[in-house]
């Protein structure tokens, strides 16, 4: 129950630094920071210990930022995943083996991009658009 209490603060800290960190204040204060070091480099002369403190303080906000980024791509794509594959099991006529394509190998996934650009100029080419719906696995026959 612990770990369970400690992963959703993690998750809702994530998300709320994630959240803020794409704010206009955000970008202001960073954008503040920045001046404040760039007028400072006089008074230090630019030496080598101010130019050190700017240069650790942007990477490790850069690396922090990648986990953030990569964290939120990660839930943004699961959520549309999601969405897809509710939007293809409900639909009369859907090719329900694309539920769940996303875990499939790179080469089944090219093989499905393959079928869906050859139905897309067998519809072009024939005008099905403007006279009804064809699905993929009717156009699989039409591949060969």
């Amino acid at each position: 129950m612990k770990i369970i209490r400690n992963h959703r603060f993690l998750e809702n800290l994530a998300h709320e630094f994630a959240h803020w960190t794409g704010s206009s204040w955000a970008f202001l204060i960073t954008l503040t920071l920045a001046l404040i070091w760039i007028i400072s480099g006089p008074f230090f002369e630019f030496s080598a210990a101010w130019q050190h403190v700017m240069n650790s303080v942007s990477n490790v906000t850069a690396f922090v930022m990648v986990f953030l980024l990569q964290r939120s791509q990660n839930k943004t794509a699961l959520a549309m995943q999601i969405k897809l594959n509710e939007i293809i099991s409900v639909l009369k006529g859907a090719n329900n083996h694309l539920i769940g394509l996303e875990d499939s190998s790179e080469g089944i996934i090219r093989s499905f991009q393959e079928d869906h650009q050859h139905a897309a100029m067998h519809i072009r080419d024939n005008d099905v658009a403007s006279t009804g719906v064809i699905s993929i696995d009717d156009m699989m026959g039409l591949k060969e």
